[in-house]
């Protein structure tokens, strides 16, 4: 196992995390992702700010009195540029079911598949099921895929010949063009 700082990382994928950045904020985020340059994905994530004021006033002049606060915003799903973290802490260890925190419950109707794969034996012995034509696939899905991309396209040309006008296939310089001979 390679011991380089991304599978180092990896090991606290959907933990929390307080990452600090060089102009002085700190973002909290539930880490999801990161890459070669330690750019970091995080979700849920929150930014804090410390701001400080000087109080104004003739007490200013006798002594400089901060007032230092907090600033806290929601942030939501973030990408940090990797050249801007200063420092990584773990906060929290993942949720207990953290495959199922993110999955929305279902609402009324019931899900089907959609591929193109192989249709399922049907429920009703007299034909397919609801939805799918007596062709095999869903309305919109097409038959099957076909040899090439997007549908019928040309036949293939003959074999040791040239191709009859208007049947050149691509890569093919245009009748009169090309070495040699004329068409």
């Amino acid at each position: 196992m390679p011991s380089g700082k991304g599978s180092k990382l990896l090991r606290y994928i959907e933990h929390r995390l307080r990452v600090s950045l060089a102009d002085g904020r700190v973002i909290i985020g539930t880490f999801l992702a990161f890459d070669k340059h330690l750019n970091l994905v995080l979700v849920d994530a929150e930014e804090f700010r410390t701001l400080k004021n000087k109080k104004g006033g003739a007490a200013a002049a006798r002594a400089a009195i901060i007032e230092e606060r907090q600033e806290k915003r929601s942030l939501g799903l973030i990408i940090l540029r990797g050249e801007n973290v200063v420092s990584v802490a773990v906060e929290g260890p993942p949720p207990p079911s953290a495959a199922g925190a993110r999955v929305n419950a279902g609402g009324p109707g019931m899900a089907r598949g959609a591929g193109r794969g192989v249709v399922p034996p049907p429920n009703n012995v007299g034909g397919p099921p609801p939805g799918v034509p007596m062709g095999g696939a869903p309305m919109g899905l097409g038959a099957a895929p076909v040899h090439g991309v997007g549908g019928m396209g040309m036949p293939p040309p003959p074999m040791g010949g040239v191709p009859p006008l208007g049947m050149m296939g691509r890569g093919m310089p245009p009748p009169g063009m090309g070495r040699g001979g004329g068409y």
